[in-house]
């Protein structure tokens, strides 16, 4: 089965393709996608303007058109924080809907967490007993706590990257006003998530996933992403501290040359780094491990696990069940027009 994910994030629009059967790994196939920050093209009434949404319409096009020549058997298409926040997100989602065809669910913070600690949690396996995990996006900021396979606790709190950089960091390089007002709102917002999370204890593994802890993980001295994705990736406060206080120093241009660091994402590291780091104090974690999957691969696996159950293979057959043709009721042909779940 090939399915295709269109992720509509903060920074970038991106289509996933990737084939698997239930049961097994999903593998990439092909990929799609463009930088395209949202919020840049909010109006000063919050919404989202029509340059904005042009932009987007074009890319979905782009998208549906990718998934169709390359014979996807689904798709999967989601927006976050970006869509959600804005004042007009229910009209651009319509808008979507009626001129690409493509209905794009809207994920809360919540779902964002849990669906992102799903992935974790396959990721890793039941060994690891108790998760933490944390995910930076560019518009808010999860924290997910659990032994199964769904989070017992989740939290999203509006401290994402790239909001923060715009809203309390505008300047390149930023004032040691402008850094010490950031800790201290970030400190606030986490302080009653943070309260409740501790209540249940150490857990036995602490994770964190998104581009912007790899990229922290990377000018820290993990491995590049070239060594591939079964590389164990540790992220340590105490790295982590130093290298905030240097990423202060530096402009826009100086970031961007660090290893493993875009320049669409350049300015927004240092925010990045600050709620890292904060949360792990916070919380009193020393290091974590990266995890390289996330919401995606939490979307994908969910998916499969329901076209297992759809399936016309009886739940009792479990050698050779890639094999054994899937329900027609559980996969949608992309020549009918189907988007997403």
């Amino acid at each position: 089965m090939r399915l295709g994910v269109l992720d509509i994030g903060s920074n970038t629009v991106h289509l996933l393709l990737v084939d698997a059967y239930p049961g097994a790994r999903p593998v990439p196939f092909a990929s799609h996608k463009r930088p395209l920050s949202l919020v840049q093209y909010l109006d000063e009434n919050g919404a989202i303007n029509e340059a904005g949404q042009a932009e987007l319409l074009d890319f979905v096009h782009e998208a549906a058109q990718f998934a169709s020549n390359h014979h996807a058997e689904d798709l999967l298409a989601f927006c976050t924080s970006a869509i959600r926040e804005s004042a007009n997100g229910e009209e651009v989602l319509e808008r979507v809907v009626g001129e690409t065809g493509v209905r794009l669910t809207e994920l809360t913070g919540e779902q964002e967490a849990g669906m992102t600690y799903y992935a974790v949690r396959r990721w890793f396996g039941w060994s690891s007993d108790a998760i933490l995990n944390l995910d930076m996006g560019g518009g808010s900021f999860e924290m997910a706590l659990g032994q199964d396979e769904f989070p017992t606790l989740a939290h999203s709190v509006p401290l994402g990257a790239g909001r923060l950089t715009r809203e309390w960091l505008p300047h390149d390089p930023p004032s040691i006003k402008e850094v010490k007002a950031l800790r201290n709102h970030v400190r606030d917002l986490l302080a009653d998530p943070v309260a409740e999370l501790r209540q249940f204890g150490k857990p036995t593994l602490v994770t964190g996933t998104s581009k912007t802890f790899r990229s922290l993980a990377r000018i820290t001295g993990a491995a590049p992403s070239a060594d591939g994705p079964y590389v164990k990736r540790v992220l340590r406060a105490d790295s982590l501290k130093l290298w905030t206080n240097r990423l202060t120093a530096m402009n826009w241009e100086e970031r961007a040359e660090l290893p493993g660091v875009s320049a669409i994402r350049a300015p927004q590291l240092l925010a990045g780094a600050i709620v890292a780091l904060e949360a792990m104090s916070a919380l009193k974690i020393k290091s974590l491990r990266i995890c390289p999957w996330a919401l995606r691969e939490g979307l994908m696996l969910r998916r499969f696990e329901h076209v297992l159950f759809d399936s016309s293979a009886p739940l009792s057959s479990s050698v050779g069940v890639g094999e054994v043709a899937l329900g027609k009721s559980s996969v949608i042909s992309m020549s009918q027009g189907s988007n997403v779940r």
